[in-house]
């Protein structure tokens, strides 16, 4: 073992054994949440390493893993690094059979682990997927050819292990640094995903340097929300807490994949998280719940948590400067404090009332979500990384963080940021964001073009844009993706992730919006309406939101919302007027991943929403089409 590049079984043996009898594994089976100490977790990722070697693993073998969140997700990832293999993590959201297909035969998969509620996906590819030999199914079900249950599994594990430790556990001291540990396949906005090869040192590496970053404390626990295949959950959510003596626990799934989202806020009350890993989707929803729940208690009460929120974000500013000036803000303070415990307390006790905070990621993620989050007291510490960083570049967390920041950049790390000649630019200006360290993948696998072209002389280019901070270039600021640039008729380029995130956090009425100029005259932005939202408001007016009246007083409501941005708007100012949607385009479809227009991290897929509303878009950049009640919208609405 090298201590100073250890591999993930290096990793795991350390640790498992430092914190030996601690909780770090919380499932709940049934109506009880069972829990699993540090050492049970090592002894399992043995004998199923031992089960992978009885079924003819060898060293370098691929397993595609297909499963929701669960204990037998982390047991079968630690068994197949154990027994010298590699894993390729699945995303369960995964639905066309050419999806599965591609994954299971790019990666060179000879066996597939899936969970009762995905094998029928699998069953339904398996003729296509001829290097598959075996099927581990992670629950007893009535198994078919090739599968195999996962008891029959584990008890072969557990024999093979009883007269063959002494292999195994050679086996798993072979497991070198550079060995790959994953391929991670990207989101698949693309027919063709590209694989993301990580290794060993990868993983241990970012770990490591999130050290950096975030703190959590030994037996603090971790709600996993997100998918165990989401390289952030993976790396910031069971490395990061095994490293540091915590515990996770995963969302139970139920009859049905769809009720893991029914069953998030049972689970935050039952295990009373410290901390969640979150993405601005699920941020999102968190807030209009809480929102919902206020409005419900009535106006009285709505008024004063309006107005507690409002002195509380007043006060905070960007946290970093939070109370300052001190002869401007002092007063606010004795204010803040008693707002928290009569409104803000209640509000964390649906989450448990322990909790510390959220790591953000996924996405950028709104200042104006950012500071709600503090105010209530359940900051979100956005960070910023990518699947081929392993995921982590930088984070924000309590004690240094700046609200619209992606947060201080993890150490040991290189970073720069350079312009599209690859010069490299004085902080402050803005640019592609480039890093070089141990966190950055091999490659890309089987794809050494794609490898070539995004890893130059060691330096891994991210796509990304963004600046360092002039007044502590510690600090990373993210501004949006290069792909993702909106050009207008005279050249100039805008990125629109800002707008668009803050319009959707910001308006109870938006769910989500895209913006589109592509040398277009003007810019247009197509929005997702929240139209339970927008009814009530109508309802609340005296207008029938079925007629057409009620109609146009609702597509005025949005109207509205969008002119909140322009001069004398209360976020004048906020982005450039130049850029600000002069045509409304609303969506009759909303932005979903079964539609393809997201992807399986909740992440939009602009391409696909373009081209679903193109003729829209062409519409928009009408003169009848400028006009937000054309006949278009009113039919949408």
């Amino acid at each position: 073992m090298s201590e100073q590049r250890p591999s993930i079984i290096d990793f795991v043996n350390k640790y498992t054994a430092q914190y030996g009898e601690d909780t770090f594994l919380r499932e709940k089976s049934g109506d009880v949440w069972t829990e699993t100490s540090f050492n049970k977790t090592r002894e399992e990722a043995y004998i199923y390493a031992a089960a992978f070697m009885a079924i003819g693993l060898q060293k370098g073998d691929k397993v595609s893993l297909l499963s929701e969140g669960r204990n037998s997700w982390i047991f079968s990832e630690l068994g197949i690094l154990y027994s010298g293999g590699v894993n390729v993590p699945l995303s369960f959201k995964l639905e066309s059979d050419h999806d599965l297909t591609f994954r299971i035969n790019h990666s060179d998969s000879r066996f597939v682990v899936a969970s009762r509620l995905q094998i029928e996906k699998v069953r339904r590819v398996i003729d296509k997927c001829p290097a598959v030999e075996k099927v581990i199914v992670l629950d007893d079900i009535e198994l078919q050819e090739r599968e195999i249950g996962i008891s029959e599994f584990h008890k072969t594990g557990e024999t093979f292990l009883a007269s063959h430790r002494d292999e195994v556990v050679a086996r798993a001291a072979s497991v070198g640094p550079d060995d790959y540990a994953n391929i991670s396949y990207t989101s698949g906005t693309t027919a063709d995903p590209k694989g993301i090869l990580l290794t060993h040192r990868n993983y241990t590496a970012n770990v490591e340097q999130c050290m950096s970053v975030i703190h959590v404390d030994r037996g603090d626990v971790m709600l996993i929300i997100l998918p165990l295949d989401h390289c952030f959950a993976h790396v910031a959510g069971f490395y990061y807490m095994m490293r540091n003596g915590g515990s996770i626990a995963t969302v139970p799934v139920g009859k049905a994949a769809i009720s893991l989202l029914k069953n998030i806020p049972v689970a935050i009350k039952e295990v009373r998280p410290h901390v969640m890993l979150s993405v601005p989707a699920i941020s999102r929803n968190f807030r209009k719940n809480i929102e919902s729940g206020i409005h419900k208690k009535g106006p009285k009460v709505e008024k004063l948590y309006n107005f507690a929120l409002d002195n509380a974000v007043k006060y905070n500013r960007e946290y970093y400067n939070q109370g300052r000036p001190f002869w401007k803000l002092w007063w606010r303070a004795p204010l803040k404090a008693l707002f928290d415990k009569l409104i803000f307390k209640s509000v964390r006790q649906n989450f448990g009332g322990r909790f510390k905070f959220f790591v953000g990621g996924g996405a950028l993620l709104d200042i104006e979500l950012q500071r709600y989050f503090y105010a209530i007291g359940m900051p979100i510490f956005q960070g910023y990384g990518l699947s081929e960083a392993t995921p982590v570049i930088c984070a924000n967390s309590g004690g240094h963080a700046r609200f619209g920041s992606s947060g201080r950049t993890v150490q040991p790390m290189d970073i720069k940021i350079c312009d599209e000649e690859g010069r490299e630019l004085p902080d402050g200006e803005t640019g592609e964001i480039v890093i070089r360290g141990e966190n950055v993948m091999a490659g890309y696998w089987k794809n050494p073009e794609a490898t070539a072209e995004t890893i130059i002389d060691g330096w891994l280019h991210t796509g990304d844009r963004g600046y360092l901070c002039k007044d502590d270039r510690r600090y990373l600021y993210v501004t949006g993706r290069f792909k993702s640039l909106l050009i207008a008729e005279d050249g100039e380029k805008y990125s629109p992730e800002g707008y668009e995130d803050s319009l959707a956090d910001g308006s109870k009425y938006i769910d989500a919006t895209v913006l589109y100029n592509n040398q277009s005259p003007w810019t247009a932005v197509i929005v997702v309406p929240n139209k339970p939202a927008l009814e009530e408001k109508v309802r609340s007016e005296g207008l029938d939101p079925a007629t057409i009246e009620g109609k146009r007083a609702e597509l005025m409501i949005l109207q509205d919302e969008i002119n909140s941005y322009r001069a004398g708007g209360r976020h004048a100012g906020l982005y450039p007027e130049k850029w600000l949607p002069a045509a409304v385009v609303v969506a009759d479809v909303p932005f979903s991943e079964q539609n393809g227009m997201m992807n399986t991290t909740s992440k939009i897929v602009r391409g696909k929403v373009e081209k679903f509303y193109a003729d829209r878009i062409a519409y928009a950049m009408t003169a009848e089409g400028k006009v937000i009640d054309n006949e278009k919208n009113l039919a949408s609405i």
